[in-house]
C-alpha cells in the first residue's frame, strides 16, 4: 500500500518514533519507554520494600523475638519506609504520569523527553546507591524520617545517615524533573481544541500533584543538603549548643513530608475519578466541583505541616490553628467522594475486576480518613502520638488511598501495554488475600496502638497484652504479602496468556482508547480535534478517523518527530513541537552527578567536583543541540492550517520549564530564608555577639555587580529583538563581565568577611546563603558565555531568541534572590555588618 494509507502512515511514523534496541537503548527517551521503565522499577522497590516489611513482621509476631537485632531491625525499619515513600511511591506517580500524559492529553510525546530519561537515570543510580547500602550492611538505619540529632555525627557516626541524604536527594533531582515535565506537558502539549475545562480528570489531578511537588520536595532537599554539610564539615545548623535546633529539621522535613501524602493520594484518585464513569456507564458527576476541591486540597496540604509536630511544645494558639486546618482538609476530600458516589448512584455499575480494587479502596480510605480526624485533635493525638495507632492510620491512608487505585489502574491500563485481558480468576483471588490480609495487619495495629505499643521499637515484653494482636497482625501482613505475589503472577500471566481485544476494551471514552493497542511508539497516527471532554463518546469513529491520517500533522512527512503545542487555556493551536532525537547525553549526565554523589559519600571530596563537571558538559551539549541555524517555514499541520515551529514561537517550552525550575528553586530559597528566620527567632544567642563585620564597599560592588549582570541581560535581550547584532555581543559581555566581578566579590566576602562557620549556626546559614548567590551567578556567568556563543553560532536572531530570553529571566531571578540574600545577612539586627 502507498499514500496516505493507515499502514504507510504506521510505517513512516514507526521508522521515526521506534525506541532503539540492545545497548542502544540506554538513548531511548519516548516517553512509553521511560514511563515503563519509571513503573517497572517502582513496582521492584515495591517487591522490595514488602520483603522488609515481612521481616519487621516476623521479629514482632512475638514478644522477646531474637529473630533480629536491635541494629538490623532499625536499618530494615528505615529501608522499608525509604523504599516506599521515596523509591515507590513517588517514581510509581512519576512513571504513570510519563506514560499517560501523552495518550490522554492526544499528543506524541512529552514536553521535554530527555529530561524525563535523565530523571529515570537519576531515580535508578540514586536508588542504587541507597539499595547497595543495605546490601552491605550500612543501610540508614535512623527512621525513614532522620530527625536530628539521632541522625547528626555524634549519635550516627558511620556513614549510614550520609546514604540516606544524598541517595534521596539524588531522586529528588528525578522528582524535580518529573514535576516540570508534567506541568508543562498539560498546559502546552495537548491536541487542538482540548480547553483546560475540557481536559481528563486525570490531567488536572497530574497538573495539581506536579505543581505541589515543585514546592514541597525542595524543602526536604534543602534539610538534606544542610544535614549532609553538617556532618562532612560539622557546620552546626541543628546543634542546640552551637545556635542551631533540631526542630529546624522537622520542619523543613514535614513541610515536604504532609503535603506528600497528598502528592501521594491525588494521582491515586484521578484514576478513581477516571474508572468509576468507565465502568458506571455515565459521566462523572461535579467534573468542575472536584477540580475545585483538588486545587483547594492542595493549598491547604502546605498549611499542615506541624500537624505532625503537636508533642513538639509548640505554642497553644500554633495547636488550635493547625489542628482546625487538619479538620478542614477533610471537605475537598469529602467533595471528590460525594462525587465518586453519586456518579456510581447515577451509573449502572458494572463489577469488573479494576472496579473490585476500587471498592477496597472506598472501605479502607475512607476508615484511613476517619483516623485522620481523630489525629488532628489535639488531645487524642497527644495520647496516640507514636504509637502503632499512627502506623495503622499511615497505612489505611497510603495504602487504601494509594496501593488499591494504582491496582485499580494496573488493571485498567495495562491492555495499552499488552494488548491483552487480565486472567480474571487469578486477579480475583489476588484481591481477596490483599484486601483480607491488609485489614487483617493494620485493622489490629489501631488497638496494639490504643493499648500503648510504641512504634519504632524491635521487641516487647511479654505481658502487656500486646502478644496475640501482634501475631495476627503478622500473620494478616504474610497472607497480604501472598495477595501482592499472586498479583504479580496474575500480571506476567496476562502479559503472555491474556485474551487479545480488538480496541478500547472497558468502553473508555477518552483518547487513550482512540488507539491502537499495545500503542504504538507515536500514539497517533494524527491528532485529534477534540470537542468535548469525552471524545470518544461525542464521535464513535474518532479512532479510526485519527488512525486513517484525518486529523493533524498525519505521518511523518518530513522526517521529524512533531506533535502540537496550544494556548493554555483555550487549546487552540500555536506552534509544533519538534523533538530531539534518542540521545545518549541524560545517561550520561546523571552518571555525572552519579560519581559526585557517591565521591561525597566516600568522603573523596576531591573527586566530587569531577561528577559536576562531566555533568556540566553534558548539560551543555544537550542545550547546545537544541534550535536552529535559520529561520524555518511555517509547517503544514493540516486541514489548512500552517504553524511555526517551536524554535520561533512566542511561548516557547523551554523557557516554560526554566520557569518551573525557578519556581521550585524559589521554594528552596525561601525554605532557606524560612530556616535562618526561625534560628534567628528560636535559637538562644542569635546572633552571636563575636562576629566579623562585612566592608560595605564590598557588599555594594557585589549589589551593582547582581544588578549589572541582570540589566545587560535584559538590554543584550532588546537588542537582539531589534536586529542589532554588535549591541547584542556588548551587552552579553557587560552581563558576562558583571556576573564575574560579583563571583569575585562575593568569594572575597565568604572567604575574608563572613565568620568561620562550623563555630555558630549563624555563620554557618550565612555561609549558605552567600554559598547559594555565589553558585547562580556561576551558573549566570555561563548562561552569558553561552549565550554568547550561540550568538556567534548562529543560533539566535530575532526570532529564534529562547538563548536570550532564558539568559535573561535566569539573571535577573539571580540578582533578585542575590540582594534579597545580601540584605537579609547585612542588614538584619546584628548581622554581619
Amino acid at each position: 500500500m502507498s499514500g496516505n494509507t493507515p499502514v504507510s502512515l504506521h510505517r513512516a511514523l514507526d521508522a521515526v518514533w521506534r525506541a532503539p534496541k540492545g545497548i542502544a537503548a540506554l538513548s531511548a527517551v519516548n516517553h512509553t519507554v521511560v514511563g515503563r521503565r519509571f513503573i517497572i522499577t517502582a513496582f521492584i522497590y515495591f517487591a522490595i520494600g514488602g520483603l522488609l516489611a515481612m521481616l519487621i513482621r516476623a521479629q514482632l509476631a512475638r514478644p522477646d523475638n531474637p529473630f533480629l537485632g536491635a541494629d538490623a531491625y532499625n536499618q530494615i525499619f528505615t529501608m522499608h519506609g525509604t523504599v516506599m515513600m521515596f523509591l515507590f511511591a513517588i517514581p510509581l506517580i512519576e512513571g504513570i504520569a510519563l506514560y499517560l500524559l501523552p495518550k490522554i492529553l492526544g499528543a506524541r510525546d512529552l514536553a521535554y523527553p530527555r529530561l524525563s530519561a535523565f530523571g529515570y537515570w537519576c531515580y535508578l543510580f540514586g536508588g542504587t546507591i541507597i539499595l547497595a547500602a543495605m546490601l552491605m550492611g550500612v543501610a540508614p538505619d535512623s527512621g525513614w524520617f532522620m530527625y536530628t540529632p539521632l541522625a547528626s555525627q555524634p549519635y550516627s557516626p558511620g556513614i549510614n545517615s550520609d546514604v540516606w541524604l544524598l541517595g534521596v536527594t539524588f531522586v529528588e533531582i528525578s522528582a524535580v524533573c518529573a514535576a516540570v515535565e508534567i506541568v508543562v506537558t498539560v498546559l502546552k502539549v495537548r491536541t487542538a481544541g482540548m480547553a483546560l475545562t475540557r481536559m481528563p480528570l486525570m490531567a488536572w489531578y497530574l497538573l495539581v500533584t506536579a505543581a505541589m511537588m515543585l514546592i514541597a520536595f525542595p524543602p526536604l532537599i534543602l534539610g538534606s543538603v544542610l544535614l549532609e554539610i553538617e556532618r562532612a564539615f560539622n557546620w552546626p545548623f541543628f546543634d542546640p549548643e552551637r545556635g542551631g535546633a533540631p526542630l529546624l529539621w522537622q520542619h523543613l522535613f514535614w513541610l515536604f513530608g504532609h503535603p506528600e501524602v497528598y502528592i501521594i493520594f491525588l494521582p491515586a484518585a484521578g484514576a478513581v475519578s477516571t474508572l468509576i464513569p468507565v465502568f458506571a456507564r455515565t459521566k462523572i458527576v461535579g467534573y468542575a466541583w472536584i477540580v475545585a476541591a483538588i486545587i483547594a486540597l492542595a493549598f491547604l496540604s502546605f498549611g499542615l505541616w506541624v500537624h505532625h509536630m503537636f508533642t513538639t511544645g509548640i505554642p497553644h494558639l500554633a495547636l488550635a490553628f493547625f489542628s482546625a486546618a487538619s479538620m478542614l482538609v477533610a471537605v475537598p476530600t469529602a467533595v471528590q467522594v460525594f462525587a465518586w458516589i453519586a456518579t456510581l448512584m447515577r451509573g449502572r455499575p458494572q463489577m469488573t475486576l479494576p472496579m473490585l480494587y476500587l471498592m477496597g479502596f472506598f472501605s479502607v480510605f475512607i476508615l484511613g480518613g476517619l483516623t485522620g480526624v481523630m489525629l488532628a485533635l489535639v488531645p487524642f493525638n497527644w495520647q496516640a502520638h507514636d504509637t502503632h495507632f499512627v502506623v495503622a492510620h499511615l497505612h489505611y491512608v497510603l495504602i487504601g488511598g494509594f496501593v488499591f487505585p494504582m491496582l485499580a489502574a494496573a488493571y485498567y491500563w495495562m491492555p495499552l501495554m499488552t494488548g491483552r485481558l487480565p486472567v480474571f480468576q487469578v486477579s480475583k483471588a489476588a484481591f481477596w488475600l490483599i484486601f483480607l490480609g491488609f485489614h487483617g495487619t493494620f485493622l489490629i495495629m489501631h488497638f496494639t496502638g490504643l493499648m500503648g505499643m510504641p512504634r519504632r521499637v524491635f521487641t516487647y515484653e511479654g505481658g502487656l497484652g500486646w502478644d496475640i494482636p501482634n501475631l495476627i497482625s503478622s500473620i494478616g501482613g504474610f497472607v497480604m504479602t501472598a495477595g501482592f505475589a499472586l498479583f504479580v503472577i496474575d500480571i506476567v500471566l496476562q502479559t503472555r496468556f491474556g485474551r487479545r481485544f480488538r480496541r478500547n476494551p472497558w468502553g473508555g471514552t477518552g483518547l487513550d482508547w482512540a488507539m491502537p493497542t499495545p500503542a504504538p511508539s507515536y500514539n497517533f497516527a494524527s491528532l485529534p480535534l477534540v470537542t468535548g471532554r469525552d471524545p470518544l463518546g461525542d464521535n464513535a469513529r474518532l479512532g479510526a478517523d485519527i488512525a486513517a491520517g484525518k486529523g493533524y500533522l498525519p505521518g511523518a512527512p518530513r522526517g521529524e518527530m512533531e506533535t502540537l503545542c496550544v494556548d493554555m487555556a483555550t487549546g487552540e493551536p500555536e506552534h509544533v513541537l519538534i523533538f530531539p532525537k534518542n540521545d545518549y547525553t541524560p545517561f550520561f549526565m546523571a552518571a555525572g552527578l552519579a560519581v559526585f554523589f557517591v565521591a561525597f559519600l566516600l568522603s573523596a571530596y576531591w573527586i566530587a567536583p569531577l561528577g559536576l563537571i562531566i555533568a556540566t558538559i553534558f548539560g551543555w551539549r544537550w542545550l547546545w543541540s537544541l534550535g536552529a541555524k535559520a529561520d524555518p517555514d511555517p509547517i503544514d499541520a493540516g486541514h489548512g492550517l500552517s504553524l511555526p515551529a517551536h524554535y520561533v514561537a512566542g511561548s516557547v517550552p523551554t523557557l516554560l520549564g526554566l520557569k518551573y525550575f525557578l519556581a521550585a528553586n524559589a521554594a528552596f530559597y525561601g525554605s532557606l530564608m524560612f530556616g535562618y528566620l526561625f534560628l534567628w527567632t528560636t535559637a538562644p544567642d542569635w546572633p552571636p555577639p563575636e562576629f566579623l563585620g562585612a566592608n560595605p564597599l564590598l557588599v555594594a560592588a557585589i549589589a551593582i555587580g547582581l544588578a549589572a549582570g541582570s540589566g545587560f541581560a535584559f538590554n543584550a535581550r532588546r537588542a537582539n529583538l531589534a536586529g542589532r547584532a554588535g549591541a547584542r555581543r556588548i551587552h552579553l559581555a557587560g552581563s558576562l563581565i558583571a556576573s564575574v566581578a560579583a563571583l569575585a566579590g562575593l568569594g572575597v566576602l565568604a572567604v575574608a568577611e563572613a565568620p568561620a562557620p562550623d563555630g555558630h549556626a549563624y555563620a554557618a546559614v550565612t555561609m549558605v546563603v552567600i554559598g547559594y548567590v555565589m553558585l547562580h551567578v556561576l551558573l549566570g556567568v555561563l548562561f552569558a558565555a553561552y549565550a554568547l556563543a550561540r550568538c556567534q553560532s548562529g543560533f539566535v536572531s530575532a526570532l529564534r531568541s529562547a538563548d536570550m530570553r532564558g539568559t535573561a529571566i535566569w539573571q535577573l531571578y539571580t540578582a533578585i534572590t542575590g540582594l534579597g540574600g545580601l540584605a537579609l545577612i547585612i542588614l538584619a539586627p546584628g548581622g554581619m555588618g
